[in-house]
């Protein structure tokens, strides 16, 4: 688990989120709210999701999109919006006493790269990442 971690509030928007991102070079982090209490999860996947037609997502497949400057005008439409508004809700989470295959069975079983971490009370305490599992697995460890 990765204890050193950066998270948004629900309130940012994503145009900030995308540099954010950007500079750390992660795909996703965790939303929280004035508590720390991770009440969402924002990934590139949300904002592309949130960018693009509908139609792409079914087809998974960006060559149908008929020009670029249509997820340009649909990036500029979204980027001063909160990001509560595209993050992933509820949160997938994972309590930081939870067995580390309770974590690998939610990062496969719903294609996540990273997850937060929670405590008792909610409150974010760090995440964990598909490599923090492989790690794990490899140095012999059952907790995360």
């Amino acid at each position: 688990m990765v204890y050193d971690i950066s998270a948004v509030f629900e309130d940012e928007t994503v145009e900030r989120v995308i540099h954010i991102l950007s500079r750390q070079s992660v795909s996703g982090i965790p939303v929280v709210d004035d508590n720390m209490k991770v009440v969402g999860f924002i990934s590139e996947n949300d904002i592309i999701k949130a960018a693009v037609p509908s139609y792409f997502m079914l087809l998974q497949s960006a060559s149908f999109i008929p020009d670029t400057n249509q997820l340009i005008k649909n990036l500029s439409r979204i980027k001063d919006k909160p990001i509560s508004d595209v993050m992933s809700k509820p949160p997938i989470t994972v309590n930081e006493d939870d067995p580390l295959i309770t974590a690998a069975d939610l990062l496969i079983r719903h294609g996540l790269k990273t997850l937060p971490v929670i405590d008792r009370n909610s409150q974010l305490v760090g995440i964990i990442r598909r490599i923090d599992v492989l790690r794990g697995v490899f140095e012999g460890k059952e907790e995360l």
